[in-house]
């Protein structure tokens, strides 16, 4: 019998949902309340059991299909509280628009169970389970809205593009197997380490691999998902997308490309290189010229997904750690931007153009003051987290000495510094277009707070935080 110990979160996790999913359709409209609380109580259970059967050691179960290690451990825990605040800045929204059904939380759940199916992954099969999970999940709460075209046309454009990137990963681990007669990661990296000469067709199986990831990621050139799907979404729904499976995508990078992989570098690391320099390129320039602000924060998704790959390119556990610490930065960073565009929205208004924040600071001085922090964080601006995240990506890279990557990185990073400081100068400096009062409930607004508060902690304390990710690579 295999020990199922280390993975109870999972199976909680399922099970919870599949009860939540049962009582939705016998609780009324007046009632959807307990969904709610029921996801909330699930996902912070889920988060106490996985810190409970944390393992300081690799531990693989399940006939190998399994590993329960610091790493899991550390993103497991942060995709279940992440998650928690995404649906906590979600229920006003959609409750004002009639959009609170369990359809929501229940998609939400299953995708959250796909990311910690990807993170625990040991084999090639178990990582495409969980990535397909969490993609259907996706592609359904993206519809979610099915009254709105522009929501049913980000659907279908995710669908197909995401279906073109999971037959591309999934060739790519057909040849990998080919070649080692395995799909169990460790066995791969045992496979690749012999000194026999390895045929060119693992190379493709490599290329092919690459290209799902970098699709998945959002990364340029195969990002043209992104910014329809931002767009395109109810909010709620972009902020979900654009936070928690940025970990997931992190740990699809670490368990393919690192654990099984590792010895392939000399062919990974190149094509890395081109998607982080087209990524931080196109993210950045491009941003400067839209109008939406969703869409704008869609191309710095893709700027910032180039900063969480150079410390992969670093093919090190220094350069591993930094960009674990960029990634989980970078997700509180969204929830906070997100989390302030559906304050600001209400029924009957989007808060979806970048004018939308102008004179912010006169409607409420707080917001404007989290906004700002948060802003800052994303350019990069001391001190908060933001700098130190790109600082410990760009240090991976230039100790491994690809300097010139660094120096690129830093060059576009200046430039989309502009987008940022647009929105700081459209809040404190311009009149606003809509003077109404900003209504929020309590909850929401103590999270938001601490949510900027946080960033701004962290960039002044990011030590302890720092040291978790390192523990959790093996530095430590």
């Amino acid at each position: 019998m295999p020990n199922f110990i280390p993975v109870l979160p999972e199976i909680f996790l399922l099970s919870m949902t599949c009860l939540i999913l049962v009582a939705d359709l016998y609780l009324g409209k007046d009632r959807k309340g307990i969904v709610y609380l029921l996801t909330q109580v699930t996902l912070v259970v889920t988060a106490i059991i996985v810190w409970a059967v944390k393992s300081t050691e690799k531990e693989v179960v399940m006939w190998g299909q399994f590993v329960n290690d610091p790493m899991s451990t550390l993103l497991n825990v942060f995709i279940c509280l992440c998650a928690a605040i995404v649906f906590i800045y979600s229920k006003d929204y959609l409750e004002d628009r009639e959009m609170n059904k369990g359809e929501y939380y229940v998609l939400g759940l299953f995708a959250i169970l796909g990311m910690m199916v990807m993170v625990s992954a040991h084999t090639m099969l178990s990582v495409y389970m969980g990535l397909e999970l969490l993609s259907l999940s996706m592609y359904a709460m993206v519809a979610f809205n099915r009254d709105n075209a522009a929501s049913s046309e980000a659907a279908v454009k995710y669908f197909v593009l995401g279906a073109i990137a999971s037959s591309m990963l999934l060739y790519g681990m057909s040849l990998i197997y080919g070649v080692t007669g395995s799909l169990n990661l460790a066995e791969i990296a045992q496979a690749l380490t012999q000194p026999q000469e390895l045929p060119t067709i693992l190379s493709l199986g490599v290329v092919f691999i690459v290209v799902g990831i970098a699709f998945k990621l959002g990364a340029v050139p195969f990002h043209m998902w992104v910014p329809d799907v931002y767009q395109g979404a109810p909010t709620a729904v972009t902020l979900f997308i654009g936070s928690v499976p940025k970990i997931a995508a992190f740990a699809l990078v670490m368990r393919l490309l690192v654990d099984g992989m590792s010895a392939l570098a000399t062919d990974w690391q190149p094509m890395l290189m081109l998607l982080v320099v087209a990524s931080v390129a196109i993210g950045n320039v491009v941003a400067i010229a839209q109008t939406n602000i969703k869409r704008m924060l869609a191309y710095s998704t893709i700027s910032h997904i180039g900063f969480l790959l150079l410390g992969v390119i670093a093919a090190n556990e220094a350069g591993y750690s930094a960009s674990m610490f960029y990634t989980i930065v970078y997700t509180l960073m969204t929830m906070g931007v997100f989390g302030l565009l559906l304050i600001l929205s209400r029924k009957g208004f989007e808060a979806e153009n970048i004018n939308d924040l102008k004179g912010l600071n006169d409607r409420n001085p707080w917001y404007a003051l989290l906004m700002l922090i948060l802003m800052f964080s994303m350019a990069g601006v001391p001190p908060t987290v933001g700098f130190y995240a790109k600082f410990a990506v760009l240090q991976a890279v230039i100790n491994e000495g690809f300097v010139w990557l660094a120096i690129v990185a830093v060059l576009f990073s200046v430039i989309g510094a502009f987008y940022y400081l647009r929105i700081i100068k459209m809040m404190y400096f311009d009149a606003p277009e809509d003077t109404s009062e900003i209504s929020v409930k309590l909850d929401t607004h103590v999270v938001f707070s601490l949510n900027g508060l946080v960033i701004l902690m962290l960039g002044l304390f990011p030590e302890k935080l720092i040291i978790w990710c390192q523990n959790s690579i093996g530095i430590g």
